[in-house]
């Protein structure tokens, strides 16, 4: 099977050949691949505007094959789209230029891989700055909540179609709703303000041929069943700093919903080697069985974690991927 075969099983709960991988984003770039060539500020707008097209295409090219390149060797099913730092026009639309890069990386993955964009448009937990306020207006304007929320809703859901009809195949929605002692509001809350509209945008990816995965961190337990309620093909990250077992979650809702993630990203920074290579087999035991499973990390090869913890984890994949 090819890779996206493997990641199109597993997210349709059916067993590939060997269990397929990716992450959100992949943030060891120098350490694991050496120096980038890549100059991000060189792919504004502004400065692809004063090329010529031709010359501007080409630039573009070379940073998608950079990252095909890279995405090829980690053995990525699912690819990270490459975000332009000025990707959406004034009016709400694509950029041409993300459009002419994602084109690019699309052909580099030659139909064998998938590519990733982020796409949720649901409330997702405030910052500490802004915590008090949300919690002022549910009490004294909750209409006005959910004016946003659907405001929210409609604007993801128009900007997922775009993205869809110019090449991605998996939407990533990536509002976290949960400290790792429970979601940010109440279940019965979530219910009002989350999950219609989760549950619209899942809908719309779908009819839009997309592939939906739900990622939140933390602990998701309050409200799982509301998750997989909203139908997305996965859920991701099952974060076991949050006290997620991936075998309970499996044991329960493997039948209605694919997993992905639970590698400990905690233990990969503080624990020792063999505590990371227990969190890798232990995902891999209780997850892999029957299919319905994506290996990846609870949260991404984050910039400051040790290359060659990412490399451990991708190493104990390697070993028992295969089914």
């Amino acid at each position: 099977m090819t890779p996206k075969e493997r990641a199109i099983a597993a997210l349709t709960l059916r067993q590939p050949d060997e269990v397929p991988t990716f992450e959100l984003e992949f943030q060891l770039e120098e350490e694991m691949f050496g120096k980038s060539p890549i100059v991000y500020e060189e792919y504004r707008r502004a400065e692809l505007d004063k090329l010529s097209e031709l010359e501007a295409e080409k630039k573009l090219r070379k940073w998608a094959l950079h990252h095909a390149e890279m995405y090829k060797k980690l053995e990525y099913a699912i690819w990270p789209m490459i975000y332009l730092p000025d990707m959406w026009n004034e009016d709400g639309t694509l950029g041409k230029y993300q459009k002419t890069v994602l084109k690019a990386l699309r052909e580099y993955a030659e139909d064998k891989y998938m590519i990733h964009c982020h796409g949720d448009g649901t409330f997702a937990l405030p910052d500490g700055n802004g915590m008090y306020e949300f919690a002022y207006r549910l009490a004294d304007d909750f209409d006005g909540i959910l004016e946003e929320a659907e405001r929210y809703c409609v604007g993801a859901i128009e900007r997922n179609k775009q993205i869809v009809d110019a090449g991605v195949e998996v939407l990533i929605l990536c509002s976290d709703y949960c400290y790792n002692m429970g979601p940010f509001v109440s279940p019965s809350t979530f219910a009002d303000i989350i999950t219609p509209y989760l549950a619209r945008i899942c809908a719309s990816g779908r009819e839009n041929g997309a592939y939906v995965i739900k990622h939140t961190d933390g602990d998701i337990m309050p409200i799982i069943d509301q998750l997989v309620s909203c139908k997305p093909h996965a859920l991701h990250s099952l974060d076991p700093m949050a006290r997620v077992d991936i075998k309970q979650v499996k044991e329960k809702w493997g039948d209605k919903v694919a997993l992905c993630g639970n590698v400990n990203c905690a233990l990969m920074q503080t624990g020792t080697e063999q505590e990371v290579i227990e969190s890798a087999e232990y995902c891999l035991k209780y997850a892999k069985p029957g299919g319905g499973y994506i290996y990846c990390t609870s949260n991404v090869p984050f910039k400051g974690l040790p290359a060659e913890r990412y490399q451990l984890v991708l190493d104990v994949w390697k070993k028992h991927r295969k089914y």
